[in-house]
């Protein structure tokens, strides 16, 4: 799954930041909640967010994450999203990229008494990417626009994690991913599983930081 990323101060985010706080929807979020756009993003944060505008071009919106309902529905997994009722609309035509710098997940472990603990917090990020992108969906709710960050099956270097991670495209798909003319099966074929991950603590993050950094 995905429940927290993070998004650092790097010249490649900061256009997406700035973009967002100019978009006309910021004051009404603003109204009940601050936008964040630095360090850990977690679920009912409103953080920046590609779509395509209603002219047809890239555009960054500020949006909350997670649908509501019964419950709040942070994630939605790729495999089931184009016929599950609470997605499908989305899928084919509402789909959007949540740009980060990385994701964090907690290990998940069994213990001798066979029950499942949360073991150490990692950060992990695309081989050689300055951007993750992270795919999502998008809808309307109450008058303003909320996301949900597909997953998929994790790729086998981090299995050992969680059994999801999310779904990620190259730079180069960002654009494909949100025109609601093309079809999603076909982008997600694309979509990246060399992925790097750190151990976070002090040692591990200043070590994650400086590589971002240098």
């Amino acid at each position: 799954m995905c429940g927290r990323y993070f998004i650092d101060d790097s010249p490649e985010l900061r256009p997406i930041i700035e973009a967002m706080n100019r978009s006309p929807l910021a004051s009404l979020f603003r109204q009940n909640a601050e936008l964040v756009s630095r360090g850990e993003i977690r679920p009912t944060d409103t953080a920046p967010v590609i779509a395509s505008s209603r002219s047809g071009n890239r555009a960054v919106f500020p949006m909350k994450w997670g649908f509501t309902g019964r419950t709040l529905l942070i994630n939605a997994k790729t495999e089931t999203a184009a016929i599950r009722p609470t997605f499908r609309d989305a899928w084919a035509s509402h789909r959007c990229i949540v740009p980060a710098s990385g994701y964090y997940e907690w290990e998940h472990l069994t213990a001798n008494d066979g029950k499942r603990k949360t073991g150490g917090k990692y950060a992990l990020w695309p081989r050689g990417a300055s951007v993750t992108w992270l795919c999502g969906l998008y809808r309307i709710e109450q008058g303003l626009p909320c996301y949900v960050i597909l997953t998929r099956e994790p790729c086998e270097g981090i299995r050992f994690l969680h059994d999801r991670m999310p779904l990620m495209l190259p730079d180069g798909y960002v654009d494909e991913w949100i025109r609601p003319d093309r079809d999603p099966a076909e982008v997600i074929k694309a979509a990246q599983t060399d992925i790097q991950y750190q151990k976070v603590g002090a040692a591990a993050n200043e070590a994650y930081y400086g590589t971002l950094l240098s």
